[in-house]
């Protein structure tokens, strides 16, 4: 699939939600693509292609919808998968990480051993806007032993500067809005 159809299949299953989660905001809701099977299967596809051959061992999925993209990449690779989780979600000792994103803060965690020490890790999510979540999970993954290889994802809100913040860190994203 060329990036050109794969914006255009991720445009085509987008939602606005208007003042979700707070006024002023537009909600940009993937649900529907990922309730498209075949949809799904080519977007997967495609995030794995945008990696242009960039190994990675594990992928790192960022709570929530991160999760659904990373699981299928991971499974499509023959990969593991780590889930990038909201505070206090993990059973065993965890590294924290918070930061500021457009409507609040928050913390992520990663269990502080596990498969990210010594590999390559793609960090992937649904949306980019800011750049506070990946960069936050960038700095989890370093912390856990781990190298980033790059960053994958559906839609980046192009406006909001999320890919400025990443820099040196390559991002690979099918549409840019």
């Amino acid at each position: 699939m060329s990036a050109a159809d794969a914006a255009t299949l991720v445009a085509a299953h987008i939602g606005d939600v208007p003042d979700f989660p707070l006024p002023g905001i537009l909600f940009k809701d993937l649900t529907p693509l990922f309730a498209d099977g075949a949809a799904l299967r080519q977007v997967v596809d495609a995030l794995i292609a945008g990696q242009d051959g960039a190994g990675f061992d594990v992928v790192a999925g960022i709570e929530a919808r991160g999760f659904v993209l990373a699981g299928a990449i991971a499974y499509a690779t023959g990969v593991g998968m780590v889930p990038v989780r909201k505070a206090g979600k993990l059973p065993r000792e965890a590294l924290a990480e918070s930061y500021a994103l457009e409507y609040g803060e928050a913390t992520l965690e990663v269990h502080a051993e596990g498969p990210m020490a010594g590999a390559r890790v793609l960090v992937v999510d649904d949306v980019l806007a800011t750049g506070g979540t990946v960069a936050a999970t960038l700095r989890l993954v370093e912390r856990a032993g781990g190298q980033v290889s790059g960053i994958a994802v559906v839609l980046e809100l192009a406006g909001l500067g999320g890919r400025a913040r990443l820099a040196p860190w390559p991002v690979a994203a099918l549409l840019r809005v």
